[in-house]
């Protein structure tokens, strides 16, 4: 299943993030942290030390690479130039499976405090008023376009912060999106704009309360987004331990349960790849209208393989 987890800057969804992973990792389910932020912390908050290094390549140092081996024998993708972030997978693309020994999994995978974790990479100098970050995010939503994830295995996507995380079609690729909302009207405020967006398009959200100090805190959080409050989380000192370097004790037993609860959500969900694929198409096709036809120099409505069937089935007709 996938997983995002999405909010205002500064509300907690990296570190809830982390959290879910690990809670998923410790119970012996196979699992996969993405950084899609911007900020690229998932790291620190799963336990690397600030002067530690994280060795593995980010995804978008080897874009071209991991196009050249997800296209395969695709003849609808004749290069690697000819794939956008948004080529869907058709008869003759490589289908991954969560954490083999593939061009993807093999290279940029690093364990994190027990979780193993891919980065998007960070926005630098070189980017700076010629690129958007969501360039840098292309080789997720390719990662996430040709996965064929089974029961009980998660991928969780820590993404960009606030409404941004809608401009592009990633957002459609996540069985369920957590929105994690602090008691605030800022907060709030994006909870809205994720709201309408997701409904437009049939995306699952539920919303995650935190920094929940109280009675009137969740009151608040209760009345201003109704039954999409899945949980909350209460303020916490074992974080805050682990923010500061001495991660002592254990999570406190309300947030270990909200971290059930969510991951009881997700397994809730059914899996619908007809629709997965249905709506990978889609933003394919809107980005060749607005772009992308005309940076390949390409008709690449032609990508589309109407007779492929994403899910398992394909990995069987591969077999």
């Amino acid at each position: 299943m996938r997983v995002a987890f999405a909010g205002k800057g500064g509300s907690g969804k990296t570190t809830l993030s982390a959290l879910f992973a690990r809670h998923l990792a410790r119970s012996g389910a196979p699992v996969v942290a993405i950084d899609g932020d911007i900020n690229q912390h998932l790291a620190y908050a799963l336990g690397l030390e600030e002067e530690e290094f994280f060795a593995a390549p980010p995804l978008s140092a080897r874009a071209g690479e991991i196009k050249d081996y997800l296209r395969g024998t695709n003849p609808r993708i004749p290069s690697r130039d000819a794939m956008v972030k948004t080529t869907p997978p058709g008869r003759g693309s490589r289908l991954l499976r969560l954490l083999e020994e593939d061009e993807v999994h093999s290279h940029h995978v690093q364990a994190v405090g027990g979780v193993p974790l891919m980065v998007t990479g960070a926005f630098d100098e070189t980017d700076l008023g010629v690129a958007c970050y969501h360039s840098k995010l292309g080789a997720v939503e390719l990662y996430l376009n040709h996965l064929v994830d089974g029961p009980g295995e998660y991928v969780v996507v820590d993404m960009t912060a606030g409404a941004d995380a809608f401009a592009s079609g990633l957002f459609t690729r996540f069985d369920m999106t957590f929105l994690v909302v602090e008691p605030t009207r800022k907060s709030v405020s994006v909870y809205r704009q994720y709201r309408d967006h997701a409904a437009e398009f049939g995306i699952p959200i539920a919303i995650v309360g935190n920094k929940v100090t109280g009675k009137d805190d969740l009151a608040f959080l209760r009345a201003q987004v109704g039954d999409d409050l899945l949980a909350h989380c209460v303020q916490s000192s074992y974080v805050r331990a682990q923010e500061q370097g001495h991660g002592h004790g254990e999570l406190e037993p309300h947030n270990t349960r909200t971290l059930d609860r969510l991951r009881s959500a997700v397994d809730a969900r059914p899996k619908n790849w007809a629709a997965f694929q249905r709506q990978a198409v889609e933003f394919h096709l809107r980005n060749a209208t607005a772009w992308a036809d005309d940076a390949t120099g390409q008709d690449l409505t032609a990508q589309v393989d109407p007779d492929f069937r994403h899910g398992p089935e394909a990995l069987a007709a591969v077999a």
